[in-house]
């Protein structure tokens, strides 16, 4: 482990060995909603430590500078969708299968279980939990941060790190296709769900291929 790390970082690190440990730890963190006055943040993993919370792209760092340490390559996935709130998760390979750590206001963005064949077959299952009022994902990059970002310190800088958001929007995506017949069916689905349930849907097929979500979402982390 690398002497930069603290004390502190150290034993949480030590602690968090698998990808199922650091969604948990996920899950019983805080999300960021940069509420004022602070404004909008993108802390590096020290920064998560620091302050207890995360949004997205924070959680994905945290979870790739951890998982780093136990030997997972620094490998992020990136969504693009209509509305511009992009998305980002830690994806990992476990014996041949692929799965993902991830932190979202958003239950169907999530982690996923290490069952998927390829990085786009992982990709694909966000496409359906993606469609809200306004999302709809149009692609995926497959992005080793390691490679990307060089000597630029986005592990454990003490400001925030906007060039790592730079470099995945500049990023090539792969494009993602859905049907406007399929898109127009799913939206109007969840508009329909939201009226009459108050609360964001989990029912979606592949649900078993989730990790656990957040208590917030109404299902207690397991153990």
């Amino acid at each position: 482990m690398s002497p930069s790390f603290r004390p502190t970082e150290r034993r949480l690190i030590a602690r968090l060995r698998t990808p199922t440990h650091v969604q948990e730890y996920l899950n019983n963190l805080a999300y960021n909603n940069e509420p004022p006055p602070q404004g909008a943040t993108l802390r590096s993993f020290r920064g998560v430590v620091r302050h207890l919370c995360a949004h997205c792209l924070e959680a994905t760092l945290f979870s790739t500078v951890v998982l780093e340490q136990h030997g997972y390559p620094p490998l992020v996935i990136s969504f693009e969708s209509i509305d511009q709130l992009d998305h980002v998760i830690f994806v990992y390979r476990q014996n041949g299968r692929w799965g993902s750590v991830a932190r979202s206001r958003d239950p169907g963005l999530h982690g996923r279980k290490p069952v998927f064949a390829s990085p786009r077959a992982l990709a694909l299952s966000y496409v359906d939990p993606y469609v809200d009022y306004t999302g709809r994902v149009t692609g995926y990059a497959l992005v080793d941060l390691g490679r990307e970002m060089g000597g630029y310190d986005w592990r454990l800088a003490e400001t925030n790190v906007w060039k790592v958001e730079r470099v995945l929007l500049d990023y090539p995506h792969r494009p993602i296709r859905m049907s406007d017949a399929r898109y127009k069916q799913l939206r109007a689905w969840y508009v329909a769900y939201r009226a009459a349930h108050g609360h964001k849907p989990t029912t979606y097929a592949g649900r078993e291929r989730w990790s656990a979500l957040p208590s917030e979402f109404g299902e207690s982390p397991r153990r």
